[in-house]
């Protein structure tokens, strides 16, 4: 069922874009016609909280697969360090955006018939560069990369037979993905507008997969200020190597988002 739901998802994704496309294809006409006339540049600068779960699984080299199942209680309860930060760019027609997140988390793992007991920290840096085009005043899509760089390192005491095969291992592996991005966006009100993007891409090189999918609503305090209230959820499909020269990372990450946005 859940193999089923990741392919499903991606292919979704795609054709969420190609009918996207064609909408704003038709509506091209509407878009010139309401394009905002100044060509000035507006800036945001956008910290943001993440309230992750985790769910998936992780290895290094000939450990045993280690299940990844973490709520929002378990991240923060072990949370050693984290930041995150949004930045955009803007005019009537193009969109240039910057988002980073980094992360370092440590946990307990729990006991298995393989596992007597170990420790697994999670280094995680991840950072996005996007750049779209407004082709309907509602409408902007796009292409970006996503880098990725995650250090693990893992702890485990084995059962017997494997405990010969007990101690700590660390690898750190770098990636970089393309990717293709949808952005919608509407206003509710004067104060308020809502926002939807999704994102997917991944190589041989790269990720097996990758994919994003984020809805938020704005609040505009003030000329300056806003305050975003949103959900964002991202998989990260990654396996290369055989061995001990393996690394496997296939986590997806999902949970609520709250955003504090100051714009000039």
């Amino acid at each position: 069922m859940e193999a089923t739901f990741k392919k499903c998802i991606p292919i979704r994704l795609l054709m969420l874009i190609a009918c996207c496309s064609v909408l704003f294809t038709a509506n091209k006409g509407w878009a010139q016609d309401s394009t905002v006339s100044s060509k000035k540049w507006s800036f945001l600068i956008e910290p943001f909280l993440l309230f992750p779960n985790m769910q998936g699984s992780a290895a290094i080299g000939t450990f045993p697969d280690i299940t990844v199942d973490e709520n929002p209680g378990d991240i923060f309860s072990h949370l050693r360090w984290g930041a995150m930060l949004y930045l955009e760019a803007t005019n009537n027609k193009w969109t240039i955006s910057s988002d980073v997140l980094f992360m370092k988390l440590g946990k307990h793992l729990t006991a298995t018939d393989r596992i007597n007991s170990g420790e697994v920290i999670f280094k995680q840096l991840g950072g996005e560069v996007a750049v779209l085009r407004k082709f309907a005043p509602w409408f902007d899509a796009g292409v970006g990369i996503q880098y990725n760089s995650i250090n693990a390192e893992i702890t485990l005491n084995l059962n017997p037979p494997l405990n010969n095969q007990s101690g700590t291992k660390e690898h750190t592996e770098t990636w970089v993905d393309p990717l293709l991005i949808a952005r919608a966006t509407f206003p509710l009100s004067s104060k308020w507008f809502t926002q939807f993007r999704a994102s997917i891409g991944g190589s041989g090189e790269g990720s097996n997969l990758v994919w994003q999918l984020q809805g938020y609503a704005t609040y505009l305090m003030g000329k300056h200020t806003s305050t975003t209230f949103g959900y964002r959820f991202i998989s990260i499909d990654y396996d290369k190597g055989s061995g001990a020269d393996r690394f496997m990372y296939d986590v997806n990450t999902f949970g609520p988002v709250l955003k504090f946005g100051y714009r000039f």
